[in-house]
């Protein structure tokens, strides 16, 4: 069955995420430092009249950086596969071709969704929302992990150079990291840098998560004028292109 056999290896890539332990250890210990201890400091540095309180104005931001990290994980396990050619062993299994390509993308999926749980928890304790919002932010997690699992699965299996590979996760990495809305209102952004890499900036798949769990969870901290439906519409496309995307190179390397 088509379904099973996706999920099986879905699974699989979640039993391997939690054998990471320093890795995730690592993580999470910066992620609840960027909002404990980063937020918390610049709370007070922070001029109110730009955002009221950036404490506030992070969670959400840290919740999308959560959810994207643990999926582009997935890309560095199907890098090393290709490279010491596991994928023939994967490919002897009684699992269609089709179902390796969609499992190991909702394998990323499902990483992000789990990694990112405790966030939501805690933005809910934060702010008290409940109710359809949830779900609407649950399929946004959903949507940003798919794109960026989709995304890691195609920067590890375009470039065939093992450093270049390194090389080119880790610069899209920390480009989608640091040139986002996560840490910065996109008013001040649109006065630091020209109009060209602002639009790049507020389009972003992690921008766009942001802004729509902070119109679910903060909508009073930040003035930035978007319709959900809008920002929804965005990071559908950016959802579909990057797993077709990902699923078509992933599938050419698999041949070869």
């Amino acid at each position: 069955m088509l379904g099973a056999q996706t999920l099986m290896v879905a699974y699989r890539d979640l039993q391997r995420f939690w054998k990471y332990k320093w890795w995730l250890a690592g993580l999470i210990t910066m992620n609840l430092a960027d909002l404990f201890i980063f937020a918390l400091v610049f709370r007070g540095i922070v001029r109110r009249d730009v955002v009221p309180d950036y404490f506030y104005f992070l969670a959400p931001g840290i919740a999308s950086i959560a959810a994207f990290a643990a999926a582009f994980t997935i890309g560095r396990e199907v890098m090393m596969e290709l490279r010491r050619g596991f994928h023939h062993y994967l490919l002897s299994l009684p699992i269609s071709r089709i179902d390796l390509v969609v499992g190991r993308i909702l394998g990323g999926v499902v990483r992000g969704v789990v990694y990112q749980m405790p966030f939501i928890a805690l933005l809910v304790i934060l702010t008290g929302v409940l109710g359809p919002a949830l779900a609407l932010a649950l399929i946004v997690t959903i949507m940003v992990s798919a794109s960026m699992s989709s995304l890691s699965i195609a920067l590890s299996t375009a470039v065939k150079s093992l450093e270049m590979q390194a090389t080119v996760r880790s610069i899209t990495y920390f480009a989608i990291f640091f040139l986002s809305n996560v840490f910065y209102p996109e008013s001040v952004l649109k006065t630091r840098f020209p109009e060209p890499v602002y639009t790049m900036i507020v389009n972003n798949p992690i921008s766009i998560a942001t802004s729509i769990y902070r119109a679910i969870f903060t909508p009073e901290i930040v003035n930035d004028a978007h319709q959900v439906e809008v920002l929804l519409a965005k990071l559908t496309l950016w959802t579909i292109t990057l797993v077709v995307v990902g699923a078509i190179l992933y599938d050419r390397n698999l041949k070869n």
